[in-house]
């Protein structure tokens, strides 16, 4: 099903496609270069349906993406090399680099063989309270409950609701409201208490997703792979911008010594969990300045341009997701024009 928000951007996109100004207007807005936004990569999700499938790609896509993008002369490089080509101001040509967040284990089984076949290389980044089962994937976890169950009920501060869940349209609306009263209404800091208690009392094992990421010997594996880097996803996968500063920095700084103890090197590049407006602001890159992080990536749309060699630490991406699976979407993206289009009228996307 696709929702009205998402009804619209597809329009937008194929406006602009089959009017053909993504091509007209690319030299113009096309800027230097794309980091490109990967979650899971895999032909056979677990559930096709999932309200949750955004976040798949299928791998023939990503191989389709990385050839139609080498067709039209991006080069391919690792996050290091696209950091200094952003402060050369684009000299080489136009390049792009791969990147992944959550460390999902089908990015080892089913991306990286395509990632090796050209020679792409990718920054996955890792939580390791989520490799460790400190942190749990919530968002997996509130589907779960909701398709387990044809009503539930909630405990909100007016008192206990009750959720319709009943239908595959009431389904998406329980996820849509668990998902809001987890980010908006409980405190980051109790969202992990809240989401277990909800599990319990509807029968839901937690440890069951566990599997859908990699452990430590499989991230240490992909460490040491020629085409791969590891970066910093926070400590425990929390919204930075619901945290205190001291819960904040935590979260930003002391994931470099916990990587660096597993896998033995510190990451240089981090990504902000979430990534959007209202999980990261001002403060927050300046906690990742302040953390020696050589780059930090959102999840704000935007093709790169010279003038983000000033905003390392504040980088946009183009989301290659599962809503989009077209080659024609992803070069109308590459091409700039949706840029200003996402963000009130910005070429420069920063936060």
């Amino acid at each position: 099903m696709i929702d009205g928000g998402e009804a619209i951007r597809k329009l937008a996109l194929n406006v602009v496609r089959y009017t053909g100004l993504a091509p007209l207007a690319k030299p113009f807005v096309g800027g230097i270069g794309a980091i490109l936004m990967l979650h899971r990569v895999t032909a056979t999700p677990e559930k096709p349906d999932s309200v949750n499938r955004h976040l798949n790609i299928a791998p023939e896509f990503l191989d389709a993406v990385i050839a139609d993008m080498k067709a039209h002369f991006y080069t391919f490089v690792a996050l290091d090399e696209a950091i200094e080509r952003i402060k050369a101001g684009g000299k080489g040509g136009q390049f792009a680099a791969i990147t992944a967040d959550d460390a999902y284990r089908d990015n080892m089984t089913e991306a990286l063989p395509v990632l090796e076949k050209h020679g792409a290389p990718i920054t996955i980044y890792v939580a390791p309270g989520l490799i460790n089962g400190a942190a749990d994937l919530w968002w997996e976890v509130v589907e779960d409950i909701v398709s387990a169950r044809n009503r539930l009920v909630l405990t909100i501060a007016n008192g206990p609701v009750t959720i319709d869940c009943s239908t595959p349209g009431k389904k998406i609306q329980a996820f849509a409201r668990l998902h809001d009263h987890l980010t908006l209404e409980v405190r980051e800091e109790d969202q992990r208490a809240v989401l277990r208690e909800l599990a319990r009392s509807n029968g839901i094992e937690l440890g069951a997703r566990q599997s859908m990421l990699m452990n430590w010997d499989e991230i240490r594996a992909m460490a040491g792979h020629p085409l791969v880097t590891i970066g910093a996803h926070t400590v425990n996968h929390r919204n930075l911008k619901r945290l205190s500063e001291a819960d904040a920095r935590h979260e930003v700084d002391d994931v470099k010594g916990i990587l660096q103890a597993e896998l033995g090197e510190a990451p240089r590049h981090f990504a902000y969990p979430y990534g959007y407006a209202s999980a990261v602001g001002d403060r927050e890159v300046g906690f990742a300045r302040d953390a020696g992080y050589v780059s930090a990536v959102t999840t704000r749309h935007g093709v790169l341009r010279a003038e983000h060699a000033g905003f390392l630490q504040a980088l946009p991406r183009i989301s290659v997701n599962g809503r989009y699976q077209s080659v024609a979407h992803i070069r109308t993206m590459l091409s700039g024009v949706t840029t200003p289009l996402a963000n009130a009228g910005k070429m420069v996307v920063t936060i």
